[in-house]
């Protein structure tokens, strides 16, 4: 299984308050911003070198970004690692026992395949792998 980091997701209340930080202080230059409802979710998308972080706002209040700030605040909501081939490592996964929220790849931000790992299985941090084009 090939794998590097794709992306950090953040979740944010507002991406606005959020873009004034990261383009404005740290100097992150915005790339896109782009919605995605099946996640209820709006994502910023901010390059850092050959990473991307993730700003992610809630498009309705039960949403898992929702839920994840009334929980436990903005903040990194997960780490996501690119793979080849999404439905391979999935099988791999799961064939090692490893606890998964999805067992099917669906269609995340920009078309990619996505499926997540549950935290529980990864010493409490939700984990996405992804599949880009």
């Amino acid at each position: 299984m090939t794998i590097k980091i794709d992306h950090i997701g953040i979740a944010v209340k507002s991406i606005a308050d959020a873009l004034a930080f990261y383009q404005d202080t740290l100097g992150i230059k915005l790339s896109k911003i782009e919605e995605v409802s099946e996640q209820k979710v709006r994502v910023a998308f901010l390059p850092v070198g050959d990473i991307k972080i993730e700003l992610l706002e809630s498009t309705s209040e039960d949403g898992p970004v929702a839920r994840f700030i009334e929980k436990n605040g903005e903040g990194v909501q997960h780490v996501a690692f690119q793979v080849e081939n999404i439905e391979e490592t999935l099988k791999e996964l799961k064939k090692s026992g490893v606890r998964l929220i999805d067992e099917m790849p669906r269609i995340g931000a920009n078309g990619s395949k996505i499926a997540f790992i549950h935290p529980k299985a990864s010493f409490g941090t939700l984990i996405e792998i992804c599949e880009r084009k």
